[in-house]
């Protein structure tokens, strides 16, 4: 999270819970009217979707069926 969103983040936390609905709905049309389908990536999501792609490619990923969820202390990631 940058500077600036946490910045954010702490002024709306200051806000009435009534006043934090009303922030809320004016993000959500700020952010609709950026982007209407919720579609675009922020940078850091671009970034984050690039790495896991890669790994993806390099066989550096596990499915979930891959994965034994119950015993994780044993799992070889080699």
């Amino acid at each position: 999270m940058t500077a600036t969103a946490r910045e954010i983040a702490e002024m709306f936390e200051m806000l009435p819970l009534e006043e934090q609905e009303f922030a809320r709905e004016v993000m959500r049309k700020l952010v609709r009217a950026w982007d209407s389908d919720f579609t675009k990536l922020t940078p850091n999501e671009a970034i984050e979707l690039k790495l896991a792609h890669e790994e993806v490619a390099k066989g550096e990923a596990f499915w979930d069926s891959e994965i034994d969820w119950d015993n994780l202390d044993k799992m070889d990631l080699d």
